[in-house]
């Protein structure tokens, strides 16, 4: 079965932030994410997903400020102190939340800075976190060079080889669909010979990044292909809503947006 999540970062953007919750769950949704929710009031966000009833599946450590191109210091050796105190609140929220996985986003070049020594700061901080929590589930992923020209890891293999550096079961393969089919595309090889990494999956079209049907990808292949492979994670649906979040969704059936087979969707 595949298991969905909505983007409360992406989708239902016509109510206040803490309100997607309840709003996920009137459109059918049991379990939701998102990027870290900046200038939420936090204890607003855990009364609202505990009353809406939905489970949080993902959401993200604090990147800094996105809008303007920041994705994260986990890589920068000079905001070691700051990372980790964002990532200690992240693990204490995401505990409050009942949720046990949480996305890193890896950090930009740092100027004067070798790969390896952002790679080997990257691995020292999601070792540290990970000390900080036995439950919790650490994800990285690729992101495309065409929109995140400085981002450190825009390749699968890239976020493999951090993961093997590791060595650890608990840091895990996030494949954004959107991300990876901009700048690798040969999607079903990529999944095939990284399924064993792959903890979680998010999706968009390309190249507009709307939902699923408004681009190039053919998703009801790719569907087949996951249930195929058993793959029992979230798919998590980070796009664009076009026109509004409802129609967008007209793709999965109301009363299937827990989880179905490929064959319940309209693509």
């Amino acid at each position: 079965m595949l298991k969905w999540s909505a983007s409360l970062t992406m989708l239902f953007k016509d109510v206040p932030f803490v309100e997607r919750f309840h709003a996920a769950s009137r459109a059918g949704f049991g379990a939701v994410e998102f990027m870290w929710p900046i200038n939420v009031n936090l204890e607003e966000l855990v009364n609202a997903q505990k009353e809406s009833g939905v489970q949080v599946a993902l959401f993200n450590v604090d990147s800094g400020d996105v809008p303007s191109g920041e994705r994260g210091f986990a890589n920068d050796p000079s905001k070691r102190d700051w990372w980790r105190s964002r990532a200690a609140l992240a693990i204490q929220l995401a505990e409050r939340l009942g949720c046990y996985r949480i996305n890193v986003q890896a950090g930009n070049t740092v100027n004067n800075l070798s790969y390896s020594t952002m790679i080997d700061c990257l691995c020292e901080n999601i070792a540290w976190a990970i000390e900080q929590s036995q439950e919790i589930t650490f994800f990285l992923e690729p992101l495309n060079r065409f929109e995140n020209p400085r981002y450190i890891l825009e390749r699968t293999g890239e976020v493999v080889e951090v993961i093997n550096q590791l060595g650890s079961s608990r840091i895990k393969l996030m494949l954004d669909i959107y991300h990876t089919q901009n700048t690798e595309g040969n999607l079903t090889r990529l999944i095939q010979s990284n399924f064993s990494n792959i903890g979680h999956i998010q999706i968009a079209d390309v190249p507009a990044r709307n939902q699923p049907g408004t681009g190039e990808i053919n998703w009801r292949y790719l569907f087949s292909l996951l249930e195929t492979l058993n793959y029992n994670g979230y798919i998590g649906l980070e796009y664009i809503p076009l026109p509004e979040t409802l129609e967008s969704l007209g793709w999965i059936p109301a009363n299937k947006r827990l989880s179905c087979t490929t064959s319940d969707l309209v693509l």
